[in-house]
């Protein structure tokens, strides 16, 4: 009998929509979650998406030392609007403009970044499959 295999992470496909502009507040970071394909076999895709004026970076809400959520919840979330975000196990502090670890046990490691676009009617689209380049 196959074992199966350990959960893995599933990267949604390139023109997923992962929110909306006008949903976000200037200097916001939000949480959020797309459900996996086959919750047998893959986690559900969790991202961050931090707003600055027009700008929106998208991270895996994943931190670069431990892997686990920033969070557990979006209140619970630890950020400094425009400046950073931090994991809330250990602190470790990312920079919002890049995602680098730029305070705790990771430093220099980076926050997988996500590559996003607006599209005409304000959603918050993937570019391509997998991490920003």
């Amino acid at each position: 009998m196959d074992t199966p295999s350990p959960l893995t992470h599933h990267t949604p496909a390139a023109g997923t929509v992962l929110g909306r502009l006008d949903a976000l507040a200037d200097g916001s970071a939000t949480m959020g979650e797309l459900p996996a394909p086959d919750a047998l076999t893959h986690k559900p895709f969790r991202y961050l998406l931090l707003r600055s004026g027009d700008t929106v970076k998208a991270y895996e809400n994943r931190c670069a030392h431990f892997g686990v959520p920033l969070a557990a919840r979006q209140d619970l979330l630890i950020f400094q609007p425009h400046a950073s975000i931090s994991c809330n196990v250990h602190y470790a502090r990312y920079r919002w403009s890049d995602g680098v670890c730029e305070s705790g046990d990771c430093v220099g490691e980076a926050l997988p970044a996500i590559a996003v676009q607006l599209d005409a009617q304000g959603n918050i689209c993937m570019v391509g499959d997998g991490p920003a380049p």
